[in-house]
């Protein structure tokens, strides 16, 4: 893990995790833009490399393969160079090997929201594969298995729900620049290193 007091390498890459709808994609671009850096969307990675949308891959080949085409690009996407905002989707922090990945990456930050701002953003959401026919119910399901998932990998956590996504990235800027990622223990909150030291973004959850 990053020493912050004994200093850190410059940040080459800012990696999103989240539930959908909690603004990965959104934020991704503004945070992207705002440090001249290219911006990887996995699941969009994904639409190209196949040629086919997401929804298309589930229902044709299953959970299975999607996973598997899901953790082929967020494998290629740490092992760049380059620097970019990556989003990831939200499922990838479900496979162990997803999440070693992760853990060897600083900073990763978790745009966490409550289960309820999320099913507000969906609305009938009927082009997501996993929320069926009661989106609230399906993303507090999803929400609380992946939740610990989150919180195992994350550096930095943002809650996002009463935020624009202009003060998310704000929030995320200010915690990643005080100290590149920081390590991953001690408390949790918006804006906020998980070693519990606070950005300018502030603490407000």
């Amino acid at each position: 893990m990053t020493d912050v007091d004994g200093g850190s390498p410059p940040t080459s890459s800012i990696l999103l995790v989240g539930m959908m709808a909690v603004g990965k994609t959104s934020v991704g671009r503004r945070l992207a833009a705002r440090r001249g850096w290219e911006f990887f969307d996995s699941d969009r990675q994904i639409e190209v490399m196949t040629g086919r949308t997401v929804a298309g891959i589930w229902r044709a080949d299953g959970e299975p393969e999607f996973r598997r085409l899901e953790a082929l690009v967020l494998a290629d996407a740490l092992a760049s160079i380059t620097p970019r905002v990556i989003a990831a989707a939200g499922g990838t922090v479900l496979d162990e090997e997803n999440r070693r990945l992760m853990q060897g990456h600083q900073p990763v930050v978790w745009l966490r929201a409550r289960p309820e701002t999320l099913a507000m953003r969906l609305g009938s959401a009927t082009h997501r594969p996993l929320l069926d026919e009661d989106p609230a119910g399906a993303l507090a399901r999803l929400d609380a298995v992946r939740r610990p998932y989150y919180e195992e990998v994350a550096d930095v956590v943002v809650d996002v729900d009463d935020l624009s996504a202009e003060q998310v990235v704000a929030c995320v800027e200010a915690a990643v620049e005080h100290g590149q990622g920081g390590q991953r223990d001690g408390k949790q909150g918006r804006g906020r290193r998980r070693d519990g030291q606070q950005g300018r973004g502030g603490q407000h959850g």
